[in-house]
């Protein structure tokens, strides 16, 4: 699991998208695109941001819901919190001589 998460923060078009959904969770792959456009001038084909979207699915770093005929993508750190907690351990208290 934690490889895809690795593979979905390697790419800078997918961590923009993850900023983001941090910003404004909810949003629609409409609201997506305009925003990657209008604030970071990456003019991506709906096509191209929907495959970044399932890549960042696949790692459990978006989760989209259904309303009706509009799909909403929310932000879900749950993956990012495994890989942080994977490295820090409490440290054992220093000993004094």
């Amino acid at each position: 699991m934690s490889e895809d998460v690795f593979k979905a923060l390697a790419d800078p078009t997918r961590r923009t998208i993850l900023d983001e959904l941090a910003e404004r969770d909810g949003q629609s792959l409409f609201e997506i695109c305009s925003r990657l456009a209008m604030k970071h001038e990456l003019a991506l084909t709906r096509q191209a941001v929907s495959q970044h979207l399932a890549v960042l699915e696949t790692a459990g770093l978006v989760v989209s819901r259904r309303e009706g005929r509009y799909k909403f993508h929310d932000l879900d750190t749950q993956p990012l919190e495994q890989i942080v907690t994977r490295w820090l351990r409490p440290h054992p208290p220093e000993s004094t001589p």
